[in-house]
């Protein structure tokens, strides 16, 4: 597919126009207190993520992208759990790795299929309600992060890291770019060689996760303090 030809246009153009009706649809959810659409919502992930997954498995299975190692395959699960349980903490998990990193792929898409080859859908289906869910449970239904929740998904995306990389020296892969930086050159190229690189990524995520839980907290502390 080509970056910012007709159909990542397209795809961008539904991804702006599902962000206002995430958020109102959740809004909607929060004042009927029901949960039929949340897990409806639920399945719509898996449905989209599931036979994608398959259809990359048996058809063109590579032990060093195939594998559900990427942080883009644990943020759908973690959608399709949000969205069935509203457990908070994993409510967070879709929130942070949705907003930060599948709308790095929304707007820089590594795709090779272009429409209307089925992972095309497939790819754009996952990431499209992935950050819908984020806002749809956050901005909609109010389940914003506190801290403890903050800490939680530091500490998933850290034993995240710690077994990619373990499986990257077994394995000989690069999942998360955790060994090398990607050849054909990106973003990381700014943050200095291994393994400065690393440590730098988990600073600056670290910060910006704060960034977005602070204003929640603040907020629900005003609310509290004027009560």
């Amino acid at each position: 597919m080509e970056p910012y030809g007709v159909a990542h246009l397209a795809m961008l153009g539904l991804f702006v126009v599902g962000v206002p009706a995430a958020v109102l649809l959740g809004r909607h959810d929060r004042g009927t207190g029901a949960r039929r659409v949340s897990r409806a919502l639920a399945l719509l992930v898996l449905a989209a993520a599931v036979p994608f997954l398959v259809l990359d498995l048996a058809t063109r299975f590579e032990v060093g992208v195939s594998l559900p190692l990427h942080l883009s395959d644990l943020a759908w699960m973690a959608a399709a759990l949000a969205l069935w349980t509203r457990w908070r903490w994993a409510v967070a998990l879709t929130y942070f790795w949705g907003l930060v990193l599948t709308t790095q792929a929304i707007v820089t898409p590594s795709l090779g299929e272009d429409f209307p080859d089925p992972r095309f859908f497939g790819f754009w289906a996952l990431h499209l309600l992935v950050v819908w869910a984020a806002l749809y449970l956050v901005w909609g239904l109010g389940l914003a992060p506190r801290w403890r929740e903050y800490g939680i998904v530091l500490g998933v995306t850290l034993g995240w890291a710690v077994t990619a990389f373990g499986f990257n020296l077994v394995a000989q892969t690069n999942y998360g770019y955790l060994v090398r930086k990607p050849a054909s050159g990106s973003a990381l190229d700014l943050l200095g060689p291994w393994p400065v690189y690393v440590a730098a990524e988990v600073a600056i995520v670290a910060l910006v996760w704060a960034l977005m839980t602070w204003p929640w907290v603040r907020r629900e502390e005003a609310a509290t303090g004027s009560g």
